[in-house]
């Protein structure tokens, strides 16, 4: 772990430029956790247009043992689901020593300063990881709306390393509408709401918001989950008490018919088929 009064901190940058400023709102933070301190951190320092940066993976150790160590319950969330999209929006996963990004950084500072930051990183997801149950449990017993659920969901898929499960709901955070992409033709297939005939999902070929009398294709549900990814996020939905997402999987995990090409296409595939990573 980075020294807060190293001055390898002004080496380092987030969003805005250098990472200078950082250590002050550590040190903040270690004293009495703030929400405030914290946004002002993670937004100005650590996360970007789901980009983060060389100051993302120094501060990481910090927040870990902040989230080890607190009794609040609402602290302990915060920083799990924080840390978890972090970790989903890490597009060099399994770099050794050290990200190929960071070049100029081990230039400036040495292989073995990158190496060991890599390192700590690394070993801070794990210890945030390992807060998984508790957190599950915590969301499970409190009254929390389904964005905030959903979330948890996204941060925990981050940590289990399904990072295209992780970032396919981080885009579609609302749960309302998605966008899978036809195995076939290579059209946009809009999977969207049906309240007037109480159907969770239907397929359309156009957004339905600007094209809303257009003919929706029916999803047929898969009565019983057996991709393991979806059985894992069916279980742990109903868990925490996620129902929308926990309605919507049958659907998500079913088959359609393009409405493009008309061939018929497995959803959950065609969904995450766009977050390759």
């Amino acid at each position: 772990m980075l020294s807060l009064d190293s001055d390898l901190w002004t080496k380092l940058s987030g969003p805005y430029g250098s990472a200078e400023n950082v250590p002050r709102l550590l040190q903040q933070l270690q004293q009495q956790f703030s929400q405030e301190v914290f946004d002002e951190l993670f937004q100005e320092y650590l996360f970007h247009q789901n980009t983060i940066y060389t100051a993302t993976y120094a501060v990481m150790p910090f927040l870990a043992r902040l989230a080890c160590i607190t009794s609040d319950a609402a602290v302990r969330k915060e920083l799990f689901i924080n840390c978890g999209v972090i970790e989903a929006s890490r597009e060099e996963q399994h770099q050794t020593p050290y990200p190929p990004s960071w070049v100029e950084l081990a230039d400036a500072v040495g292989s073995s300063f990158c190496t060991q930051m890599y390192n700590d990183y690394v070993k801070a997801i794990d210890q945030v990881r390992s807060l998984t149950e508790q957190v599950l449990t915590d969301a499970a017993e409190a009254t929390s709306d389904d964005m905030e659920k959903r979330y948890i969901l996204i941060a925990d898929a981050a940590f289990r390393e399904s990072y295209i499960v992780a970032n396919m709901l981080m885009t579609f955070t609302e749960g309302d509408e998605y966008v899978a992409e036809c195995p076939d033709c290579k059209s946009e297939v809009y999977i969207w709401p049906d309240e007037h005939h109480n159907v969770p999902l239907r397929a359309y070929e156009q957004d339905p918001v600007f094209q809303p009398d257009q003919q929706a294709q029916a999803i047929l549900p898969f009565p019983s989950l057996t991709d393991e990814e979806t059985q894992t996020l069916a279980e742990r939905a109903a868990r925490i008490g996620e129902q929308k997402l926990a309605a919507h999987l049958p659907y998500l995990a079913g088959k359609t018919t393009c409405p493009a090409c008309r061939e018929n296409i497995a959803v959950w595939p065609a969904l995450l088929s766009t977050f390759t990573m």
